[in-house]
């Protein structure tokens, strides 16, 4: 036996249409609740960034430097 489904209460979801002015009101609400680093936490922030950057550069140079050296050895070339 089937149950009657009672859609008197069903309701069918709106197609909202926002406009260009609501949305950029909704960006600025949010922007609100941001919470900015300070001048020194971003100082502090730039600085870790630098620093793991020049790691990283340095060791994906040694690795290539040394991927290439033993390429060198192995094939017995010259560049």
């Amino acid at each position: 036996m089937a149950k009657d489904i009672d859609k008197t209460n069903v309701q069918k979801p709106k197609k909202e249409r926002t406009s260009v002015l609501e949305y950029f009101r909704g960006v600025r609400t949010e922007m609100k609740k941001v919470v900015w680093p300070t001048k020194k936490e971003l100082g502090s922030y730039t600085a870790v960034v630098l620093v793991v950057c020049a790691f990283f550069a340095l060791a994906f140079w040694a690795v290539d430097s040394g991927f290439l050296a033993l390429l060198k050895a192995v094939l017995n070339i010259e560049l």
